[in-house]
């Protein structure tokens, strides 16, 4: 590949040249640069990058001059420079057509690619033509052979008909009759012929069995036909010289039936491809949806199980807090008797023992009297130890009595404290599984409104009448920047959204 070197680049190596040539250089010792630009690159492969040759040291008029050596240096460390920015730019527009090469190579490959791409489609869709075609036209064979044994059942009824005692009267009739078996009797080989080319056509090494194709508005023309062949025969039976001209009607009645049924076989065949191609859309499309509803399903009924058990945990939960509340309820019952029978039992010990001191005073009283009565310090001292006897026997009484009550009582509401706490924790234990419960009802309710979502776009697809037309109308709208690229597919599209539905 040659390149044709830029203007500035040529412009400095004959300024360059100049210098030399000024400097005492010839042209013969030194290489311009447009002589290494228009160097041969290597064929089939990446230029060279190797250094150009350099000048030969000691070049100059005098020979010994540091300036001569120096400008020397630099100007051969200019035309390095320059033939290096040359091999450069040689290799970067290498490789830039290298790069072009390929990227119309694999243009190319990819529109051959594509091209046979569609002539395998179009190959396709003849070959299914064809063969629709095929059963098309075996079915009309297979019509008309049963059509023609009809046809041949009502003329050998008719001949029988007319063969009958009245012989001269029908005489012009049996002549029509005769004609018409005639003429029906050439289309008994071709019926044999077309079922052996039928036959060798399914034995052949290339023949493609094709499925039975359901009938479509097939037994119209066939009542129309036999209605015009009866109205042939009483014609033909009423009107003997006129036979002829009956038969040619007929036959031209026949050939417009065949070709309005060739006609409607085609329009039915066009519908029922159209129908088959939607019908296959919509199947894949209902196999997605079903497979997604399946797991929806399965997800729904793991939440429900879930759900179940947690009713199932907080029902039991509940019963723990009524029982739990129960025994609270008892042991505060159980407290209040025990406080009421302590106060109780203190009460009536203090009004015993105040019902004692005071008849133990009262008694005191009287001695100390009767003492001061008789006046003897005997009696007094008497009655002063029986009261310190009796002050230290209270004393310890009432000692015992709170050694036995007070524990008891201190006791008491330490318990309720413990069955308070028990409470507590049971009551946080229930509101953690209603929380947990609330989020599950959240959950399947999310998945009830994604499974309605589903189901109502699983109506639109088995009914796309309406819809589609509102999705052409839509697609209308709006035309593709690039017209060359393939058209993007519903289905993808819907799974997309599937996915971006679903959590």
């Amino acid at each position: 590949m040659n390149h044709t070197p830029s203007p500035h680049m040529t412009e400095a190596a004959k300024s360059g040249a100049g210098l030399l040539c000024g400097l005492g250089l010839g042209p013969d010792r030194v290489r311009s640069p447009d002589s290494l630009t228009h160097t041969p690159s290597p064929s089939g492969g990446t230029p060279s990058s190797s250094p150009p040759l350099l000048l030969s040291p000691g070049l100059g008029c005098d020979g010994g001059g540091d300036w001569e050596s120096r400008e020397e240096l630099r100007l051969r460390e200019l035309e390095e420079a320059r033939a290096r920015a040359a091999q450069m730019e040689k290799t970067m527009r290498w490789w830039s057509d290298c790069t072009a090469n390929w990227r119309e190579k694999w243009s190319k490959v990819r529109a051959e690619r594509n091209r046979a791409r569609d002539e395998v489609r179009q190959l396709r869709q003849r070959l299914d033509a064809l063969t629709k075609e095929l059963t098309g036209a075996r079915r009309e064979r297979q019509e008309l052979a049963a059509e023609n044994e009809q046809l041949r059942l009502e003329a050998q009824r008719v001949r029988a008909e007319q063969n009958s005692p009245a012989n001269a009267s029908t005489a012009p009739a049996s002549n029509s009759s005769t004609a018409s078996t005639h003429s029906n009797q050439p289309r008994e080989p071709d019926i044999k012929q077309d079922n052996q080319d039928e036959e060798n056509v399914r034995d052949g090494p290339g023949s493609i069995e094709q499925e039975p194709v359901r009938d479509v508005d097939t037994d119209k023309p066939d009542k129309q036909k036999e209605l015009e062949l009866l109205e042939a025969l009483l014609r033909a039976k009423s009107e003997a010289p006129d036979s002829w001209d009956i038969r040619s009607a007929s036959s031209l009645r026949s050939v417009l039936s065949r070709q309005d049924r060739s006609r409607l076989l085609w329009e039915d065949l066009a519908a029922l491809e159209e129908d088959s191609s939607k019908l296959n859309a919509l199947q894949l499309r209902l196999d997605e949806s079903q497979k997604v509803l399946l797991k929806e399903r399965e997800d729904k009924h793991a939440l429900i199980k879930n759900i179940e058990k947690l009713e199932v945990e907080l029902s039991q939960w509940k019963l723990k807090y009524e029982e739990l509340n129960k025994s609270k309820q008892e042991a505060l019952k159980q407290v209040r008797k025990l406080i009421l029978i302590t106060g109780a039992r203190r009460e009536g010990k203090i009004q015993e023992n105040r019902q004692r001191s005071e008849t133990e005073r009262t008694g005191k009283a009287r001695q100390n009297k009767e003492t001061q009565r008789l006046g003897t310090g005997n009696r007094l001292n008497n009655t002063q130890r029986r009261m310190v006897t009796q002050q230290r026997q209270m004393a310890r009484n009432s000692f015992t009595l709170d050694k036995v009550c007070l524990p008891s009582l201190i006791l008491i509401p330490k318990i309720c404290v413990m069955h308070l706490f028990q409470l507590d924790e049971a009551h946080n234990q229930t509101r953690k599984l209603q929380r947990s419960l609330d989020e599950q009802v959240e959950q399947t309710e999310n998945l009830q409104v994604q499974l309605e979502h589903l189901q109502t776009r699983l109506r639109r697809q088995q009914n796309p009448g309406v819809f589609g037309k509102m999705r052409t109308s839509a697609s209308s709208r709006f035309v593709p920047e690039d017209a060359d690229a393939p058209p993007s597919d519903p289905d993808e599209d819907e799974e997309e959204e599937l996915q971006l539905q679903i959590p």
